[in-house]
């Protein structure tokens, strides 16, 4: 006898009665289809409970459990899903009302004027490359970004975005224009600070740039190209770029680079970390690279800006020297220069002191040009930027003790730093 698949079981009763046996058959295909479907359906909301916290789960399971056959309609809406909102999205909700658009105005003459600007590359990146008429007034228009340090105002942004500006307007995101008024900019960090008159407006939280590692995320948030509130992410990628690798050797900073990506027009807005504090003041862009931009860490930007809402200008450390890194290649270089016929170099190594600087603090302690630094405040260096940065450590006034080479002989010499005064050019 055939047996029949979906009743193994069938009892002796039901063998006698074919239409018995064949309804018991359909009874157990109908109860095995249904779990087979509620195998699906466990299944698919095992998948979903996956997703949900621990918490929602727990919820879910005492539901399913006391009614284990929901509705339809309720399978197919479930309500209880959230979906985390990435972290990018808060920094942006947590920052964005406290970044603000910057716009800034001066008139200036056709020609004998404006040609003192016209070959400044920091002039030219914020005002265009249009040289007027001579003689025919000219208002040139730059736009860029700033962030509020304070609920009365006053906000950080670069130098350059309001260097010699007639008229400055700081556009807030809720879209109130106010005029601004620039309390102090420092061109040698690109620093600048702008005071609007209102109170109880969104500030942002300053981060610790020291603390930043490569590979850390990157959030730049401004007014690229007039596109307001646009934000980029990327990481940082390197630190301690100094200007003169980037191209901005008139700079005293040390630049975070990233590769976030910062346009014209991003001068001065924010540079944040994960936790939506800002690490640096993006600042610079290198013409038709791609992938590479450039901050002001906030610790330097945050200790200038102390110094102009105090006094409206800085005082830089100053030794009054230009300076190279003196390699074997220099050396050869020199060697078919005019200056060779001025100098003996021996060393290979060192510092090179190029030009000392009439009236500095560096030519009243005797240094001359062709003198090789070998070490400076008892720490010895190879390369200008370590220089800089123990004089940028130096208090103005106190001596510094430097150890030079002339013509092979060991020199010692104490230097008077000097102060190196940037005036308010609002």
């Amino acid at each position: 006898m055939t047996r029949n698949i979906f009743n193994d079981n069938i009892s002796p009763l039901n063998e006698g009665n074919p239409k018995r046996s064949k309804t018991s058959a359909m009874k157990k295909l109908f109860a095995y289809s249904s779990l087979l479907v509620l195998g699906a359906g466990l299944g698919i909301g095992a998948t979903y409970a996956y997703s949900q916290n621990p918490l929602e789960l727990a919820q879910n399971i005492a539901t399913a459990t006391n009614n284990p056959r929901p509705s339809t309609a309720a399978a197919a809406a479930p309500s209880t899903l959230v979906i985390p909102t990435n972290f990018v999205a808060s920094v942006v909700q947590e920052v964005g009302p406290a970044v603000v658009r910057i716009n800034a105005s001066r008139e200036v003459n056709g020609g004998g004027d404006f040609s003192e600007f016209a070959n400044d590359p920091v002039f030219r990146r914020f005002f265009g490359s249009q040289i007027p008429e001579r003689g025919e007034k000219q208002v040139q228009r730059g736009t860029g970004s700033g962030f509020i340090i304070s609920n009365d105002g006053k906000i950080i942004t670069n130098a350059h975005v309001v260097e010699g500006a007639d008229k400055v307007t700081v556009t807030l995101k809720d879209g109130r224009t106010i005029d601004g008024k620039v309390l102090g900019s420092d061109p040698l960090t690109d620093v600048a600070v702008v005071q609007v008159e209102t109170s109880n407006l969104p500030t942002v939280k300053l981060g610790n740039s020291d603390s930043l590692q490569v590979g850390e995320w990157a959030i730049a948030i401004g007014n690229p190209l007039g596109l307001d509130n646009t934000v980029t992410t990327g990481i940082i990628s390197a630190k301690e770029r100094n200007g003169s690798q980037i191209g901005a050797s008139d700079k005293r900073v040390d630049f975070l680079q990233t590769d976030a990506a910062i346009n014209p027009g991003n001068s001065g807005g924010p540079l944040l970390n994960a936790r939506g504090e800002v690490i640096g003041v993006n600042t610079a862009i290198i013409q038709n690279a791609q992938g590479l931009g450039f901050a002001i860490p906030i610790k330097t930007a945050q200790r200038i800006a102390e110094q102009l809402i105090a006094t409206g200008k800085v005082e830089h450390p100053y030794l009054g020297v230009q300076m190279v890194q003196l390699t074997p290649e220099v050396k050869e270089q020199l060697a078919d220069s005019p200056m060779a016929d001025n100098w003996t170099i021996p060393d290979d190594s060192g510092v090179l002191l190029v030009r000392v600087m009439r009236d500095s603090p560096a030519a009243a302690a005797g240094l001359r040009s062709g003198d090789v630094l070998k070490s400076v405040g008892g720490k010895n260096v190879t390369d200008p930027n370590a220089v800089q940065e123990i004089v940028d450590n130096t208090q103005i006034g106190d001596n510094l003790p430097v150890e030079i080479s002339r013509e092979g002989q060991k020199i010692n010499l104490n230097i008077q730093v000097g102060s190196l005064n940037t005036a308010n050019r609002s």
